[in-house]
């Protein structure tokens, strides 16, 4: 039966055969990789004594944000820390409220810099002044239009230092809304977090997201800080993890304590400019992470491509429906798991449509990039 379907479109055949080598890659991925998200079990010792901690956050003219969000990162529940405000050039009221809140809080620490001393490009300088001027090795970064899931945040993080780990990966959740862009937003968060935990957990750590990522500052000077990409103005979290990051240095941390919370953008035209500086920082990734990354995104693109290609030509179409099942029943079971995990919900059945959607804005990104480079932070 095969031999004759063969022998009546060798070109179909092909096309059939190439779409069952896509799944299987796609499988791999989904089996290998990504369940390992999905059935974490972290190892995490709560009796040991606090280590010292310095939460660090870069803000410019983030006067609500943070009026509205210091005091979560300033009452979590832990024994010896403080908090660290880089004011980079804010021209509104957030120095004297924060001098006002030095008054209350006297383990919050103040750095103001004029906006003109910026050697660097976007958040890397004040960042590397916050972490020059922290008094702990231990360090935990987050943004200003972040809030901390719960007063147990730095400690759930903190836990996952044992000896020898220099990198911890959090997750950096957006508050959830019913529009469907909020749930496409939650949901590509969702598919870049099982990633890069994914490939951590893989032992391939490659990035991190600057919402919620702690290091150790004596790392940050064996890496001679932003230095080897400080012409690049995004990286400043996915860039150092991609270079500093190595199998038996990273751990992730996904309990849903340990998460931070912001607002995401509230028009497809915002979120498209965040998407851009994003994507911007993947071209300088070691070789081996993009190939990793390339190899999924283009098993990715030939499965929807070849699908709708035989299905037109109505060519074997139970088998072609059946393998389209089995990638779609192990994807919605994967995501479905990695989104109870990360306590994220309301758009498991949107998945297909999200990602058909995000193969063909992808290419439309990457082209802008090319021809105006994207917006500076801030």
């Amino acid at each position: 039966m095969v031999v004759d379907y063969f022998s009546q479109n060798p070109y179909l055949f092909s096309l059939l055969a190439v779409l069952a080598f896509a799944t299987l890659v796609q499988l791999i991925y989904f089996w290998g990789i990504f369940s390992r998200v999905a059935f974490f079990k972290p190892k995490n010792d709560f009796s040991r004594k606090d280590e010292p901690v310095s939460i660090i956050v870069c803000a410019r003219n983030e006067y609500y944000n943070l009026s509205e969000n210091l005091p979560f990162l300033l009452n979590q529940e832990y024994s010896d820390f403080e908090v660290v405000v880089v004011d980079h050039g804010s021209d509104d009221e957030t120095n004297y409220l924060l001098r006002d809140m030095q008054l209350e809080y006297k383990h919050l620490k103040v750095v103001s810099i004029p906006q003109d001393l910026n050697f660097f490009t976007g958040k890397k300088f004040p960042l590397s002044i916050g972490i020059k001027s922290a008094s702990n090795d231990l360090l935990l970064l987050t943004d200003a239009d972040c809030i901390p899931r719960s007063n147990q945040w730095l400690r759930k993080i903190a836990a996952n230092f044992t000896f020898g780990t220099e990198i911890v990966l959090g997750y950096g959740a957006y508050e959830r809304g019913k529009s469907l862009l909020n749930l496409f937003i939650r949901f590509d968060t969702l598919r870049v977090a099982m990633q890069y935990f994914g490939l951590a957990l893989s032992g391939m750590p490659y990035m991190g997201v600057g919402r919620n990522i702690a290091y150790r500052k004596s790392l940050f000077y064996r890496q001679n800080g932003f230095i080897s990409h400080y012409r690049i103005q995004t990286g400043d979290d996915d860039l150092f993890v991609n270079r500093a990051a190595r199998k038996k240095n990273t751990r992730i941390e996904i309990s849903p304590e340990s998460h931070t919370l912001s607002a995401p953008k509230k028009s497809f035209s915002q979120w498209f400019r965040q998407k851009r500086r994003h994507m911007q920082s993947g071209n300088y990734y070691k070789f081996r992470h993009k190939f990793i990354l390339s190899i999924f995104g283009s098993t990715q693109f030939l499965f929807y491509v070849l699908f709708i290609t035989l299905l037109s030509f109505w060519y074997l179409p139970y088998i072609v429906l059946g393998i389209v099942a089995l990638r779609l029943i192990s994807q919605m079971f994967v995501f479905g798991k990695v989104m109870s995990k990360l306590s994220e919900k309301g758009f498991l059945l949107l998945i297909p449509f999200f990602e058909v959607f995000l193969i063909l804005i992808n290419p439309v990104i990457a082209t802008a990039n090319l021809f105006n480079k994207p917006v500076k932070w801030r």
